[in-house]
């Protein structure tokens, strides 16, 4: 049990000692991810190897031996390379470790100190032997994400040992509006949305009068291709705790609920250790650290609903009703979770706090631009090289994202466009304009796009974007809560006109009657989710409209994706006559005699492609 400052301080001292009794260290990635390709099995291994020698070593504060630590640690973020496993303090990077190299790794690396190099990242004849020096790793600045893959996850003495919790003591030595007007000045914004300055919703939460409040996080990452949060909770969970006790106290909060989708067991699992860890050891619970403050955690499942990610359905969900948005005023900061002033940020908002806390706010605005301070965690996918969750400082270019750390578009393709933030985000081009856009909440803004949680998926020539704005529509509209007019009809009639046009049946007056709901919907629907629900096709239609009068007109789909714009045809000087398609055939498409060429009637075709199957000649092409 820590009882004051001063003993957290010793309690650091002596954690630090005994890690660094560790003479070497063994992080294996036991994010989602990595676990998924066998990172599990890979730790057991190494540890039952390194225990076999005598040489394990874990963190205990009465012994003096010397040794090896093997540990859990959070994602590392090289997604696209894992499973992945570090070994420090040569700080050597592993990538793609089975577990048949785990006694190479021991014998070779942890005995003798040298480097495995066909399991390091090669880029042509250079092989990187640091994870600092791989240019994915060397151009991002990873504040949020510095404990990931550093330390153990699920061990509250690394976090502490790490200097952990000590920005929540000094906390509790300082009045609460100086600690909101901290949090103001460094400029953070809510990292979870639209970008609303945090401090300033503090500040709301502390003045109001009412003597119950509440700090929710919001944990439910509900975007496809986003697992930034999900990460942070998983690789560092304390992080996000201490960043909630510091809410509770600056705004006179005593309970806090960190809502999380059940689809994310890891993140749950870690989240309850972590509490139960922070608990015994007084940081949570009544009079922390001595000051006379209690603030206890509770963690809220949720079914894994997209609406949910806005506050209001949130605070309805953990409440036991159904998470619908209700109509504002009054904000969540007035009444929000069980009608008490709430704060309500999300994961990756709450473990800046600790950051901006120890270092202060002047030190936090070094990073970023103007009314953009700090850094962003992004989970980079789709159409690049390097996949994986980076963090850049915000106001870092769309390039230098997609071309530096994630090392361009694989297979020598072009680079097309870019989906930001979501289904609530919008897509960029492959242009001077945006490529050179700073990452910000407002220049993002200016060409209908947001950051939002951070999702990116990039996208390369042979995307068709009106498929892609049918996906994103197809999640939003099924995702939608039902409870107001236009996001309910809204989304159903523009995903109606998407699969028009995608299914070769689309006109030009569709075009105009999509742009016309799509710019109601954005002006009319009730909560933040359903006005950005038009975003990926107001932007698609304003950047690749040439792509949907391809679709109307010309009928035809540039990347041929979209089946019911494809034509299947037989090539007449490869064709056997063989009669084996025409037998295939389940609507009588095709006809022709033995030994002669078949042909396919396209005004009976169902494009379905059993003859390309079927064709042993190879002779059957959609095109």
């Amino acid at each position: 049990m820590i009882k004051s400052y001063d003993d957290l301080l010793s309690m650091e001292k002596l954690y630090k000692k005994s890690l660094d009794k560790q003479r070497k260290k063994v992080l294996i990635c036991a994010g989602t991810g990595c676990v998924a390709g066998g990172s599990l099995k890979i730790y057991e291994k190494i540890k039952s190897l390194v225990e076999e020698k005598g040489l394990l070593v874990d963190i205990d504060l009465t012994k003096e031996e010397e040794g090896i630590g093997v540990k859990k640690s959070g994602c590392h973020g090289f997604c696209e390379a894992g499973p992945l496993v570090r070994i420090e303090p040569y700080n050597y990077l592993y990538l793609h470790v089975k577990l048949e190299d785990c006694e190479e790794i021991v014998s070779k690396t942890l005995k003798e100190g040298k480097p495995i190099e066909r399991l390091m990242y090669h880029d042509g004849d250079v092989i990187y032997e640091t994870q600092e020096e791989i240019p994915f790793y060397e151009r991002q600045t990873r504040l949020v994400l510095h404990n990931c893959g550093h330390i153990d996850a699920e061990n509250i003495q690394e976090y502490i040992g790490n200097g952990g919790y000590k920005a929540a003591a000094m906390a509790l030595t300082m009045e609460p509006k100086d600690i909101c007007q901290i949090v103001v000045d460094s400029g953070l914004r809510g990292r979870g949305g639209g970008g609303f300055p945090a401090g300033k919703k503090w500040m709301q939460v502390l003045s109001q009068p009412n003597p119950i409040k509440y700090v929710v996080c919001n944990g439910d990452e509900g975007d496809p291709g986003a697992f930034m949060d999900r990460s942070i909770m998983e690789g560092d969970p304390h992080k996000v705790i201490e960043g909630m006790l510091i809410s509770g106290f600056a705004t006179g909060a005593h309970e806090g609920y960190i809502y999380v989708r059940a689809e994310y067991p890891l993140a749950v699992n870690r989240l309850e250790k972590a509490i139960q860890q922070a608990t015994e050891y007084g940081l949570l619970g009544d009079n922390i650290l001595g000051s006379g403050f209690s603030f206890n955690i509770h963690i809220s499942q949720g079914a894994g609903a997209f609406v949910c990610g806005e506050g209001s359905a949130l605070t309805a969900s953990i409440e036991g009703e159904r998470g619908m948005p209700r109509v504002k005023p009054p904000r969540t900061v007035e009444k929000g979770l069980f009608e008490c002033p709430t704060v309500l940020n999300n994961v990756e908002t709450f473990a800046n706090i600790p950051i901006i806390i120890l270092n202060g706010a002047e030190e936090y605005k070094k990073y970023g631009i103007k009314n953009n301070s700090g850094t962003k965690v992004f989970a980079l996918t789709g159409n690049v090289v390097n996949t994986g969750l980076i963090e850049v400082p915000m106001g870092t270019t769309l390039k230098e994202v997609i071309f530096d750390i994630g090392g361009g578009i694989p297979k020598g393709k072009e680079f097309k466009a870019v989906q930001i933030g979501g289904p609530s985000g919008g897509c960029l081009i492959f242009d001077d304009k945006h490529l050179n856009l700073p990452l910000s909440f407002d220049s993002l803004e200016s060409v209908g796009a947001m950051i939002g949680s951070g999702g990116m998926v990039v996208m390369d020539e042979d995307t068709c974007m009106v498929e892609v704005a049918r996906f994103f529509m197809s999640f939003t509209q099924r995702e939608s809560c039902g409870k107001c007019i236009p996001c309910r009809e809204g989304t159903k009639r523009m995903l109606d006109i998407l699969e028009k046009i995608t299914a070769g049946n689309g006109t030009l007056e569709d075009l105009d009657l999509l742009y016309e709901i799509a710019d109601t919907v954005k002006n009319t629907a009730l909560c933040g989710l359903g006005k950005t629900a038009s975003n990926p096709v107001l932007s698609t239609l304003e950047y690749f409209y040439d792509e949907y009068l391809a679709h109307v007109k010309d009928k035809v789909c540039p990347a041929k994706i979209c089946k019911g714009l494809a034509t299947i045809t037989i090539d007449t000087s490869m064709c056997k006559g063989c009669s084996k398609c025409a037998r295939t055939c389940p609507v009588g498409a095709i006809s022709g005699k033995i030994k002669e060429p078949y042909v396919i009637d396209n005004n009976k075709c169902i494009k379905c492609g059993a003859c390309i199957e079927a064709c042993p000649f190879k002779a059957i092409k959609e095109v």
